[in-house]
C-alpha cells in the first residue's frame, strides 16, 4: 500500500472544504500550515497578518486577477493553538457547491496544496495534538450514527483509551525494567522483586488488558450496528412483521406463499440503536428455481445476522419444515416469535430456545415486548455507560490480545527457567504492540490505512 502522506513535510500547506458536499447556508475552507496566513493573505480582502489569533473578520475573496468571488468570514487561528498544531486559516463562504469550489480553486492557486483524505488530522498527529487513538475517535465521532457510538467516540478523543494504554504501558514497563536488571546484574544479589511478583503482576496486568477486550462486543455493537434476520416458512408473517417494526408498508404482504423471492432490508431505531432490519423468503422445500435462490440467500443471511428473529405461526402445528428450521438454528443468538395469537390457536408448544415472545403483527399486540427483548439479548449485560471506555477498532483489540499473549510467554518462561534475556524479548513485544494503538510505534503502512479512510478536509 502506498502511504498516502509520505514523506512527511512539516509546515507545508494544504487546503481543503471542511464540510460535507451538497449545498448549505455555510461551507469552510481550510488552510493549514505554515504559509496559511500568507495564502489567505493573497486572496483575502482585509489586512489578515494583523489579525489576532482566533479572530473572525468580514471581508471578501479576489481572484488572481482581483475579481470578486465572494463575501466570507476568515478565521486565523495560529500555531499550536490550531486543530493541526500549524498556523491555520478558516474562510467561511456561502454554501453553494459551485461557489465553494471556486473559493477554494482561488486559494490553491494562491500557493496552498489539496489536502489528501485525513490531512488535518494526519498533520494534527505528526504535531502531537492528538494521538493516533485520538486520531481515529475524530472519524469514528463523524460516522457515529447513534448515541452509544457517539458516547465511545468521544470517550475515547478526550483520551479515555489512551490513558488506559499509558498506564499499562507503564506498569509493563517496569516490569520490563526488572528483567533487565536481572540480566545486567545477575551477580549482585540485588533483589529488585521476586519471580512471584514479577509474575502476579503480569497476570493482573493480563486481567486488566482482558476486560478491556472484553468492551469489544458492546463496542462493536455500539459503532457498527446489529444485523436482524426475519425468518421463518411461508405465510407466517415476517413481512407484515417487518411492516409494525418499521411502522410503514415496507414489504408486500399477500396470502400467496412465497411472495418475497429476495431480501429486503431497511433501518431500525431501537433505543438509540441502529439495527438492519432483513425479511427474508420463507423458507420450504420448492422445485421453482427463483424461489430456491431466494431460499438460498435466506440461510446466507441467517448465517451472518447478529441475532436471529424466527417467526412462528401460533394457529399451526410445529412440524416439517418448521420444526427442522428450529433444529439448525442457534438458540442463543435466536429469538422467537410466536405470531398471529390475535386468531384462536392451540396452546403454544415448549421449545428449547432461551428467548420467546408471542406477538400479533397485523394488530400490533406484543411488539413493546419484542423490542425489549431484542434490546436485552443484544446488550448483555445492559447498555454501556456513557463515561465506560469501549474498544470499537479491531486494530486496538488485535493489539492488546498480542499484547496479553507476550506477557503469558514471559510467565510461561519464568516458569520453566528461561533466561532473562530472552524474556525481555518478549516484554518489548508487549510494550511495541501497546504502542501501536497510541501511536508511539506504528509502521507507515498502518498510518496510511488508518488515515486514508478519513474523508479529505478532516
Amino acid at each position: 500500500m502506498d502511504f498516502i502522506h509520505d514523506p512527511y513535510q512539516p509546515g507545508e500547506t494544504i487546503a481543503a472544504v471542511t464540510t460535507p458536499p451538497g449545498e448549505g447556508g455555510v461551507a469552510i475552507i481550510r488552510i493549514s500550515g505554515d504559509r496559511a496566513v500568507d495564502v489567505a493573505a493573497n486572496v483575502f480582502s482585509g489586512p489578515i497578518r494583523s489579525y489576532q489569533s482566533h479572530t473572525a473578520h468580514y471581508g471578501h475573496i479576489r481572484d488572481h486577477e482581483g475579481k470578486h468571488v465572494d463575501d466570507v468570514l476568515v478565521l486565523p487561528m495560529l500555531g499550536k493553538r490550531s486543530y493541526t498544531g500549524e498556523d491555520t486559516v478558516e474562510i467561511h463562504c456561502h454554501g453553494g457547491a459551485l461557489i465553494t469550489r471556486r473559493v477554494l480553486d482561488v486559494v490553491l492557486k494562491a500557493g496552498a496544496r489539496a489536502a489528501k483524505p485525513g490531512e488535518f488530522t494526519f498533520k494534527s498527529f505528526m504535531n502531537g495534538k492528538l494521538d493516533l487513538a485520538q486520531a481515529e475517535a475524530v472519524q469514528t465521532l463523524i460516522s457515529a450514527k447513534n448515541e452509544h457510538a457517539l458516547n465511545a467516540a468521544e470517550n475515547q478523543l478526550k483520551g479515555g483509551l489512551s490513558k488506559r494504554i499509558l498506564q499499562f504501558q507503564e506498569n509493563l514497563t517496569l516490569i520490563t525494567a526488572i528483567l533487565e536488571a536481572w540480566v545486567d546484574f545477575p551477580e549482585e544479589g540485588l533483589e529488585f522483586a521476586s519471580m512471584e511478583d514479577v509474575c502476579q503482576q503480569l497476570k493482573d496486568a493480563q486481567g486488566h488488558m482482558t476486560r478491556l477486550i472484553h468492551t469489544f462486543h458492546d463496542g462493536k455493537i455500539a459503532h457498527d450496528g446489529v444485523s436482524l434476520c426475519l425468518v421463518g416458512s411461508p405465510n407466517v408473517g415476517k413481512s407484515s412483521l417487518m411492516n409494525a417494526l418499521l411502522d410503514k408498508d415496507r414489504a408486500i404482504v399477500s396470502p400467496i406463499a412465497g411472495t418475497t423471492r429476495d431480501i429486503l432490508e431497511d433501518h431500525l431505531r431501537l433505543n438509540g440503536l441502529n439495527l438492519r432490519l432483513m425479511d427474508t423468503a420463507g423458507i420450504r422445500q420448492s422445485d421453482e428455481v427463483i424461489e430456491q435462490e431466494g431460499i438460498r440467500r435466506s440461510r446466507e443471511a441467517m448465517s451472518q445476522a447478529d441475532l436471529i428473529l424466527l417467526v412462528l405461526d401460533a394457529t399451526q402445528p410445529l412440524e416439517g419444515e418448521t420444526y427442522a428450521l428450529l433444529q439448525e438454528l442457534p438458540p442463543q443468538k435466536t429469538l422467537v416469535a410466536w405470531n398471529k395469537t390475535d386468531l384462536t390457536h392451540p396452546s403454544l408448544p415448549s421449545i428449547a430456545f432461551p428467548h420467546v415472545v408471542t406477538i400479533s403483527a397485523k394488530e400490533r399486540l406484543g411488539l413493546d415486548q419484542l423490542r425489549e427483548k431484542i434490546d436485552a439479548i443484544i446488550w448483555k449485560n445492559g447498555p454501556p455507560a456513557r463515561d465506560e471506555v469501549l474498544i470499537t477498532n479491531v486494530r486496538h483489540k488485535e493489539a492488546l490480545q498480542q499484547s496479553i499473549e507476550s506477557c503469558q510467554l514471559v510467565i510461561d518462561g519464568l516458569a520453566s527457567g528461561v533466561s532473562p534475556e530472552f524474556l525481555t524479548m518478549d516484554m518489548r513485544r508487549c510494550l511495541s504492540e501497546l504502542g501501536k494503538i497510541i501511536g508511539t510505534n506504528i509502521s507507515e503502512d498502518i498510518l496510511s490505512a488508518i488515515f486514508s479512510t478519513f474523508c479529505i478536509g478532516k
